[in-house]
């Protein structure tokens, strides 16, 4: 693997997280300003398409910032220091929980399992629910996954690990916080799925955070990528949505 640079590493340490993150949405095509219509029906500003994670590169490198919030917030103590296994509910969270074990062994010398749930059972071979690292009673569990909007995939998943092992799930990292309340709540969805389960929900970053790196980061032309048209509907979209 080629060695960062001294420029590269002194870049890190001085963009944050949020941005750095942000360019690699927009320079991945994950992340894209504009106007869409959402499958709630809502016309957002942005939009982010986690199928643009499409090649090695791409998914190596998304599993790097997973693995730099995962020990960041072990550093800030929103984690403990020790996880047995990083569990992706399929399917959007397979390559996640793959991509993040690894980044945490090859970039931080930590040896993390990785777990992922079937979504039908299987009834040959070795059977069961659960692929990857078996979950144990007394295993520390943490979940990924990429956009929050409801919260579903945490609904569908969790009674499946309580079925496998009493194991305690310490904290989920998702990729961007949309920052929105779903149709019919009063509160976010990472809001609601704290309370619920009892464990943290932490973005790599949230909407507010990429509104602002993108004003900051140009284009070819030297325009901010984030147009005064732009910055007006994304005001008014989390006005109308957002917690």
């Amino acid at each position: 693997m080629e060695q960062d640079s001294t420029q590269q590493i002194k870049d890190r340490r001085t963009r944050g997280l949020d941005q750095r993150f942000t360019e690699f949405l927009l320079q991945s095509g994950a992340l894209k300003f504009g106007d869409f219509t959402l499958k709630s029906g809502r016309r957002s500003p942005y939009y982010i398409n986690s199928g643009a994670f499409d090649d090695g590169r791409k998914i190596a490198t998304l599993g790097a910032f997973y693995a730099e919030k995962i020990v960041q917030s072990m550093d800030q103590g929103a984690l403990p220091e020790a996880i047995d296994s990083i569990f992706g509910p399929s399917y959007k969270g397979v390559p996640l929980a793959v991509a993040s074990s690894i980044a945490l062994a090859s970039m931080h010398g930590m040896n993390v399992g990785y777990t992922f749930d079937r979504k039908q059972p299987k009834d040959h071979g070795d059977g069961g629910m659960i692929i990857g690292r078996q979950l144990e009673d007394g295993m520390k569990v943490l979940l990924v996954d990429d956009v929050m909007t409801a919260g579903t995939a945490v609904h569908e998943v969790m009674p499946k690990i309580r079925a496998a092992a009493d194991v305690e799930v310490v904290g989920m990292v998702i990729s961007v916080d949309r920052m929105e309340k779903p149709d019919g709540f009063d509160k976010p969805a990472i809001e609601s799925i704290q309370e619920e389960f009892g464990f943290p929900v932490l973005a790599i970053a949230n909407v507010r955070e990429i509104f602002a790196a993108a004003e900051i980061i140009k284009d070819a032309a030297g325009n901010s990528l984030l147009t005064e048209d732009l910055k007006v509907r994304a005001t008014a979209y989390l006005e109308a949505y957002g917690a």
